[in-house]
């Protein structure tokens, strides 16, 4: 495992934004892999800062505390899954000993997929999450989701100040309500292979038509619901419609909406939907913005629209 030197977990003076820290844990670790950074473009900023550069391959700096623990596996999954014939996106693997840490955060190098302007749908998702719940337990060292609110009770104990306290307590009360629902939910089926967060913008369409799914950074052995909830959440807060939603079911073989968990796991993925702004929020303005929105709508009971990216 390659070390590099700087810092994103502690920024020098005058460095605040994630998005300042992100561009400097880069230089670091591109200049110790001998990859060049100029003209390198951000794709996304939010558990990851994503950047693009020129060669092309994919850089994931990683912001999430657990990154270095779980990431091992998630290169060796998604090798594993192409050795299989899954559609995914694989590790850059000329780039040696990753993941590659620079000051404690962890940054892995993809191959780039080459993009086609016709978007990816729910329909195809849908297709593939069948195939992945088809599939053995890979001969990986998975963790098992058997508490998808433990990274939004961590975040919220590591950065109290992001939220007021009458937010914390009832967030608080909220997590512990909702974790001991989830320990009685009927799931069907043992565990399988999930993707963690099969949402469609973690589908892309290659150059030559087929679809890759990508952000592996959540895979365990846990109920396949989970991977299901996603697309009917994002009916709910992200925009999609009651025919992406659809499509979706038809495509699975399964309608999620028909399960008597089916409430329970939206409001659960709703909680789980915030704890990635807890963590930002103090580097991040869209991250603070968007956190008081989804807190609100949460407080009073709406379904408000959520963003993923600024408007």
């Amino acid at each position: 495992m390659a070390t590099a030197k700087g810092s994103m977990a502690e920024s020098p003076a005058g460095v605040t934004s994630l998005a300042e820290r992100a561009q400097q844990i880069l230089h670091a670790v591109c200049q110790t892999v001998g990859l060049d950074h100029g003209g390198a473009e951000l794709l996304r900023l939010r558990s990851n800062a994503v950047y693009k550069l020129k060669d092309p391959i994919i850089v994931r700096i990683a912001t999430a505390p657990t990154a270095t623990e779980r990431l091992p596996a998630v290169l060796a999954v998604t090798r594993w899954l192409d050795e299989h014939g899954f559609p995914t996106v694989r590790p850059a693997d000329h780039v040696a000993d990753q993941p590659v840490m620079c000051n404690g955060v962890a940054v892995t190098f993809w191959n780039y997929v080459p993009g086609n302007d016709v978007p990816a749908t729910t329909g195809e998702l849908g297709h593939l999450l069948r195939e992945l719940h088809a599939l053995p337990a890979p001969p990986v060292a998975l963790c098992r989701l058997d508490d998808p609110l433990a990274s939004v009770r961590a975040n919220l104990q590591q950065h109290p100040e992001s939220l007021t306290s009458g937010e914390r307590d009832w967030l608080n009360h909220r997590i512990t309500d909702l974790t001991e629902q989830w320990g009685h939910l009927p799931f069907v089926g043992p565990p399988a292979l999930v993707h963690g967060d099969a949402w469609i913008d973690n589908l892309f369409r290659h150059r030559d038509g087929h679809v890759v799914l990508g952000d592996w950074d959540s895979v365990a052995l846990g109920p396949r619901e989970w991977d299901l909830i996603h697309s009917y959440h994002g009916q709910t807060r992200f925009g999609l419609n009651q025919h992406d939603v659809n499509t979706f079911a038809t495509a699975y073989g399964h309608d999620l909406r028909t399960w008597p968990g089916y409430e329970t796991l939206q409001h659960i993925r709703d909680l789980y939907a915030i704890g990635i702004h807890i963590r930002n929020a103090h580097g991040d303005p869209f991250s603070r913005q968007e956190l008081q929105r989804r807190m609100r709508s949460l407080i009073n009971g709406t379904a408000d629209r959520w963003y993923m990216k600024p408007t």
